[in-house]
């Protein structure tokens, strides 16, 4: 029996985003699947689209991805003009 419920049997799937996947592609999945957003009625009769804690996981993701890389490329330009300096003035001083 237990092989069968070993094919058959619900197992639990992991919905968290995984570490691995890329962010951009997490959003556009949910946003193609139609998951990105829920529409409520309010109080007025105007349909609100609220967007959902997935989505908004996957965009904060996403801007932290980014952050991380500006800030090694900041870094990396900050090396090069100090690298360009030395070098200007160690011509002016020949």
């Amino acid at each position: 029996m237990s092989y069968l419920n070993n094919m058959y049997g619900q197992a639990s799937k992991n919905t968290q985003p995984s570490i691995d996947k890329n962010p951009n592609r997490v959003a556009g999945g949910l946003k193609a699947q139609g998951a990105d957003h829920f529409e409520m009625l309010g109080e007025d009769g105007n349909i609100q689209k609220i967007p959902t804690q997935r989505y908004v996981q996957s965009l904060e993701e996403q801007s932290r991805k980014q952050r991380a890389a500006i800030t090694v490329l900041e870094r990396k330009l900050t090396r090069c003009e100090t690298a360009i300096e030395q070098l200007k003035g160690a011509i002016s001083r020949s």
